[in-house]
């Protein structure tokens, strides 16, 4: 094989989670008096933190520091409560990492959700499978795009860099990847499209998850 191991992003990616997103953040703008916006419009804002979330999704007048901070501890409150009510595994899913399991390939998820709450959707909605390392958002570790968490995967699973596929569903991923030194698959099923992901740096497109057993 090519590679050795897969490193997935979670949202977007590993699970539909838009719905559980969107609805918390929802409750939180709510809570300080904005606008909810469309659950589908969240596709577009997703993917970079909860706190560039929050900045992307309240009035351009209430983007203040002091306001973001409610918001992101606001919408930190109602997703804790509300992790997993619709969020899912994509069709697909499940059939892939049983196939990556069967060829012993490594696999880890490298997340920009908080790491408490990218642990727990994992260890609640893909408890079936074994990760070699689970990473979400933590303090002092910069987020994706930055490469530095990718690397730290890379080293929790003993695999180089450059035998990891990375499958990602946003630029960010993309860019991640290509700072890692690994190499960027664009998830077509994701939030994202094909043009961002393109111009994002992607080295491959797969539109259904079987697809990555392609390039291994």
């Amino acid at each position: 094989m090519r590679f050795d191991a897969v490193l997935f992003d979670l949202d977007g990616t590993l699970l539909d989670t838009l719905r559980d997103i969107a609805e918390s953040m929802n409750a939180a703008l709510g809570s300080l008096g904005a606008s909810a916006v469309a659950i589908d419009e969240y596709r577009r804002h997703v993917g970079d933190g909860v706190t560039v979330l929050a900045e992307r999704v309240l009035p351009p007048t209430r983007r203040d520091a002091g306001t973001v901070a409610l918001c992101v501890a606001a919408m930190r409150e109602s997703y804790s409560a509300r992790l997993a009510r619709w969020s899912r595994p994509y069709p697909g899913i499940p059939e892939l990492l049983d196939s990556l399991s069967a060829r012993a390939v490594a696999t880890g998820v490298l997340s920009n959700k908080p790491h408490v709450m990218t642990t727990s959707l994992v260890a609640t909605l893909l408890a079936r499978w074994r990760f070699g390392v689970v990473l979400g958002e933590r303090p002092g570790i910069p987020r994706k795009p930055d490469p530095r968490a990718a690397v730290e995967a890379a080293g929790a699973l003993g695999v180089s860099p450059g035998r990891i596929l990375y499958v990602g569903d946003t630029g960010t991923d993309m860019q991640t990847a290509a700072g890692a030194g690994m190499f960027a698959v664009g998830a077509l099923w994701g939030f994202r499209g094909r043009d961002e992901l393109e111009a994002a740096g992607a080295e491959a497109l797969v539109a259904e998850p079987r697809h990555v057993l392609d390039l291994l």
